[in-house]
């Protein structure tokens, strides 16, 4: 065999390898990309979007920081929204709960532009400070919001997501609340909700897969 033939066979034996490399490539990266649900099958796994995206307007918030929480905290990012409250028995811890265990098994691209936020229907008991105490138990990045009754009550009523006091015979009192979990979008925008009960797996696939069909 030529020293030219030689140098032929490991070109092309280099230029094979290099295919199959970029094949492979392709491949994983292809199969590490959600998929694009339908509308159907989304609903199917709890989610409802909206064909258009809704603005909320205007607000003025206090977080558990006491900074202000104003519409740009909703922009560049993708918000998971609960409404909720620190004394509630149940629902609310395990929402919470449930939706550290989901921010932790976000790929850490997604993990990195999602943000939880709960907002307290309960602003008499629920101060900043008590926020401060609660919220960041579930995860030290999750954000606990409050404010005046009216303000709360309005923010509320742009994401479809009433609540409504309870009197108990003891004299004390709960929050009927809603426990969908709402998607705003990063330009701020009510673009849907997932309706409860939550299933983990479901809920990351098609957070996924509703993210993917937005950027596209």
């Amino acid at each position: 065999m030529t020293s030219q033939t030689r140098r032929n066979v490991w070109l092309t034996v280099a230029l094979v390898l290099l295919f199959i490399a970029v094949v492979l490539v392709s491949f994983v990266n292809r199969i590490q990309q959600p998929r694009i649900m339908s509308a159907t099958e989304m609903r199917a796994n709890g989610l409802f979007l909206f064909e258009t995206p809704r603005d909320p307007g205007d607000f003025s918030l206090i977080d558990h920081n006491e900074i202000a929480f104003i519409p740009e905290r909703l922009e560049g990012v993708w918000t998971l929204l609960f409404f909720g409250f620190t004394h509630c028995p149940d629902i609310c811890p395990t929402t919470l709960s449930f939706l550290a265990d989901l921010h932790e098994q976000l790929a850490s691209t997604e993990a990195k532009d999602t943000q939880v936020v709960m907002l307290s229907v309960d602003p008499a008991r629920d101060t900043p400070e008590r926020l401060a105490s609660y919220v960041p138990y579930f995860d030290p990045d999750f954000i606990g919001v409050t404010g005046e009754f009216i303000d709360v009550l309005g923010f509320s009523r742009s994401f479809n997501a009433p609540f409504r006091k309870v009197t108990l015979e003891d004299g004390s009192y709960q929050i009927d609340h809603s426990a969908n979990v709402v998607l705003v979008n990063p330009r701020g925008d009510f673009h849907g909700f997932f309706r409860a009960p939550l299933d983990l797996a479901k809920m990351k696939v098609t957070y996924r897969s509703a993210r993917a069909l937005w950027e596209r």
